[in-house]
């Protein structure tokens, strides 16, 4: 994931900062805990595309 971009983006639901998980590619939004998938390097950034994340996540 491209620092830059990642610095950019924002969590589409609460605009809070991202965090990457390389090891899932995935974005994670700590606030709504929610975790946006990358796919072919493209982040997607729809709501209704990211995972709840788990109490142990």
């Amino acid at each position: 994931m491209d620092k830059t971009l990642l610095e950019i983006l924002a969590c589409p639901s609460c605009k809070s900062t991202l965090t990457y998980n390389k090891a899932e590619q995935e974005l994670i939004c700590p606030a709504c805990r929610l975790a946006y998938p990358i796919h072919d390097d493209i982040p997607v950034m729809l709501t209704d595309e990211a995972r709840q994340l788990t109490d142990d996540e």
